[in-house]
C-alpha cells in the first residue's frame, strides 16, 4: 500500500467529487480513479458509491477516514521525532544505579534531566555494579552508576564522585564512642558487607583499608542493599562499612563514625557501552557530572543529623 494512495483517498472524500479532487491534487482524474481502484482491490473493499449523479463514501471508506488521517498525521511527524531524537530531546532512557547513588547524585541529576527534557522518559534500576555491566552488555541499560574505577572491555567507565568510606555501628556498640574508629578494633569485631562477586572493587577497597592497619575483617554476614545492611547492623548481626553518603540515610539503632584512616576514596562513577554514541545519553551523563560536582563540595560529617534526600516522582 502506498501513502500516496491514502492521501488521494483523504482529499477525495474531503470533495465527495473526483475532478475537484483531481485538481487539488494537481492531477487528472484518470489517474485519481486508477489510484482509488487499486487501494480498493488492496484493501478487499469499495471506498466509494459512485454514480452519474454523485459520490458518497461506503462504511468501509467512513472507517478509514480516521485511520488514514491518524497515518498520514504520524508520518508528517516522523522527520520532527526524528530531528528531537537525534538531538537528545526526546525517547527513553533505563538508568542502572547502585543503592549509595540514591543518596548523593542520583536524585539531582534526574531532577535537573528531567527540568531540561521533560519528554524523555526515565527507567531506574537498582543494580549492584556486576548486574549492571552485565546489563550494560545486554543493552538491557542504557547507563550505570557503579563502585568502580576501571573499564572492563567495550565499555567506558569514568569516575564522577569519591567519597570516604564511615563506620556504620550500633549505637549500644562500645565503638560507637569512638570517632574515628581504630581499624584494628573495628577488624575484630563482626562484619556486614556486600558480596565480593557482586561488588568487587568496593569490597577490595575495604580490604585495602584494613590491611593498612595490618588487620583482617572478620565477615559475619552478605546483603545486598545498603537498607539490609543497615537493618541488621541495628540488629547487632555486625557492623560495616560503607561510603560516607550512607550518612544522610537516618536508622534507629544505627550510628556512624569516621575510620581511623580515611585518605583512601571509592568513587562512585558512571558506566556506558562504547558503541552508545546517543545523544541523549550524552545529555545524561552531563547532568550527572553537574550533580556530583554540586555533591563533592559538602557531605555531613558522621552523626550529625540530615534528611535523606527525596529521589523525586
Amino acid at each position: 500500500m502506498e501513502l500516496r494512495h491514502l492521501r488521494y483517498f483523504l482529499v477525495a472524500s474531503e470533495e465527495l467529487h473526483f475532478a475537484n479532487a483531481a485538481r487539488r491534487l494537481n492531477m487528472t482524474q484518470p489517474p485519481l480513479s486508477v489510484a482509488i481502484r487499486q487501494l480498493e482491490r488492496e484493501l478487499g473493499a469499495e471506498l466509494f458509491e459512485r454514480s452519474t449523479r454523485q459520490v458518497s463514501l461506503t462504511d468501509a471508506g467512513k472507517a478509514l477516514v480516521e485511520q488514514a488521517s491518524r497515518i498520514l498525521n504520524a508520518v508528517d511527524e516522523l522527520p520532527t521525532l526524528a530531528q528531537e531524537g537525534a538531538s537528545g530531546n526526546t525517547g527513553e532512557l533505563t538508568i542502572g544505579f547502585v543503592s549509595s547513588a540514591s543518596l548523593s547524585v542520583l536524585p539531582p541529576a534526574v531532577r535537573l534531566f528531567r527540568e531540561r527534557h521533560e519528554n524523555v522518559k526515565l527507567h531506574l534500576n537498582e543494580l549492584t555494579t556486576a548486574q549492571q555491566v552485565e546489563a550494560l552488555y545486554e543493552d538491557e541499560i542504557d547507563i550505570g552508576l557503579v563502585r568502580t574505577g576501571t573499564s572492563p572491555v567495550g565499555l567506558t567507565v569514568t569516575p564522577v564522585l569519591e567519597e570516604r568510606l564511615v563506620a556504620v555501628i550500633p549505637e549500644a556498640h562500645p565503638l560507637a564512642d569512638r570517632d574515628p574508629v581504630p581499624l584494628d578494633l573495628l577488624a575484630a569485631e563482626p562484619l556486614v558487607l556486600v558480596p565480593h562477586r557482586l561488588m568487587p572493587d568496593y569490597c577490595e577497597a575495604v580490604l585495602e583499608i584494613f590491611e593498612t592497619a595490618r588487620a583482617r575483617p572478620r565477615v559475619q554476614q552478605r546483603a545486598v542493599h545498603q537498607e539490609t545492611i543497615l537493618g541488621l547492623v541495628a540488629a547487632g548481626v555486625g557492623l560495616s562499612v560503607l561510603p560516607e553518603s550512607v550518612v544522610r540515610m537516618q536508622r534507629h539503632g544505627v550510628v556512624y563514625r569516621r575510620l581511623e584512616n580515611d585518605q583512601f576514596r571509592v568513587p562512585l562513577s558512571v558506566a556506558t557501552a562504547r558503541h552508545n554514541n546517543s545523544a541523549i545519553v550524552e545529555k545524561l551523563v552531563d547532568c550527572i557530572r553537574r550533580a556530583a560536582r554540586d555533591e563533592a563540595v559538602q557531605f555531613p560529617e558522621p552523626g550529625s543529623t540530615h534528611a535523606p534526600f527525596d529521589p523525586g516522582p
